[in-house]
């Protein structure tokens, strides 16, 4: 398996479902506070899920709609970072991420989240790559900030997160936009 080096001990590999048991200790460790915007701790909530979850982003990597590399620090598995939608069609495709608390403040995924968009802007051409977040989740938000997206939009109230409606911002990177700022850093 591949692993690419992000700096300072950290590096991003394929989650696969022979992981299973990894990624399960890992959403333990990091359950309440990933589950704070993000429902993966929900839906990989004992080990026959977390493999049918690893097992959807296995089937969507064989079908070229989507994608999921972990996060790792020291060896340890501390995060990820997905194309959640990945359409070569158009052109679109949405990242998204997740971390564990003692791994936050770190730009770990900043760095991994730049990793694939290079990939997916350079190596498979796509043209529009979008973030959503809900509207209260800062970190996430400076992330899509310090990537160099724009915010396109609120959809208010669009999500019904845990029984309660949640706003969720559209940022969106375009792929001129992307290799402009990078020939520029």
């Amino acid at each position: 398996m591949f692993a690419i080096s992000l700096g300072d001990g950290a590096e991003l590999s394929p989650l696969e479902p022979w992981q299973a048991e990894e990624f399960l200790a890992h959403m333990d460790r990091g359950r309440d506070y990933i589950g704070r915007y993000v429902g993966l701790p929900d839906v990989a909530a004992d080990l026959d899920a977390a493999r049918s979850w690893l097992q959807l982003y296995a089937d969507r990597t064989a079908a070229d709609t989507g994608r999921l590399y972990g996060i790792r620090l020291d060896g340890r598995l501390v995060g990820g970072v997905l194309f959640r939608v990945f359409d070569t069609k158009t052109g679109t495709c949405e990242a998204g991420c997740w971390l564990e608390p003692d791994a936050a403040g770190r730009g770990l995924v900043t760095r991994a989240v730049r990793t694939v968009v290079d990939w997916a802007v350079d190596e498979r051409g796509m043209h529009r790559v979008e973030w959503l977040v809900a509207a209260e989740n800062t970190a996430s938000i400076n992330v899509a900030k310090r990537l160099g997206m724009s915010r396109d939009g609120v959809l208010r109230e669009n999500d019904p997160y845990r029984g309660v409606r949640q706003d969720t911002e559209v940022w969106s990177v375009l792929a001129p936009e992307w290799r402009a700022a990078r020939a520029t850093a």
